[in-house]
């Protein structure tokens, strides 16, 4: 199975870092190839502009979906984006490895599915949802939270979980044509001791090891 590991936190020695560490170890050790993008080690922009082409469609207007329609029919994106986009292309599996901040994803990890996500390339005439452009490949989110779990749960502090990350489930991973697995959620990590940590670790780490067998679930409607 050939998977890709999307990574973002800004401190490598984070229960991030190490979760991202051990995944690709743990998938390496299982016969996998693993491709990653450290973003924050890649020091990615994530801001969208004209720097995301090397053509101009419209030089009086930028409209970022036009340029992107017009890259895909010239193969002209900037190399940074059309790396990250041949990875998505080849992968079976993608992970993202982040830390859920404002209920959503960091800034440059959103940035990144701003200017990777293209018109035309990942997206766009009739080919989103089951007929996506990446139908049949699978994704994973695995994410660390600041509370525990007891907030976020259906009528807890912060709410249901599941209608948080149904954003990003549904309206960036499905939208575009993979089938979603259940979230890697660790709650609270910075409050564990460290045998905690470690045994939620070689939890995950025997996860990916069978992660081959596992099947979507139902993002729902929340």
């Amino acid at each position: 199975m050939k998977v890709l590991i999307v990574y973002w936190h800004p401190e490598p020695q984070s229960f991030n870092g190490a979760m991202f560490r051990q995944a690709c170890e743990a998938l390496v050790d299982a016969g996998n190839e693993v491709k990653t993008s450290d973003l924050h080690e890649m020091n990615f922009n994530p801001i969208s502009s004209r720097q995301n082409f090397k053509t101009v469609k419209d030089p009086n207007y930028l409209k970022l979906q036009l340029e992107e329609k017009y890259a895909t029919e010239v193969n002209s994106f900037a190399e940074d984006i059309n790396s990250e986009i041949e990875k998505i292309e080849w992968c079976d599996l993608m992970i993202w490895q982040f830390p859920l901040w404002w209920f959503g994803l960091p800034a440059v990890l959103k940035g990144w599915v701003d200017r990777v996500f293209a018109m035309g390339r990942v997206y766009g005439g009739g080919r989103i949802y089951e007929t996506g452009v990446f139908q049949g490949k699978r994704a994973l989110l695995s994410l660390t939270t600041g509370g525990g779990e007891d907030i976020y749960i259906k009528g807890g502090f912060n709410g249901d979980i599941n209608g948080i990350l149904r954003p990003i489930h549904r309206g960036m991973l499905q939208f575009v044509g993979f089938d979603v697995l259940a979230p890697e959620i660790v709650y609270a990590p910075v409050r564990m001791t460290n045998e905690q940590r470690v045994k939620i670790l070689e939890n995950y780490a025997a996860r990916l090891k069978e992660i081959s067998k596992e099947s979507a679930i139902n993002v729902g409607t929340y």
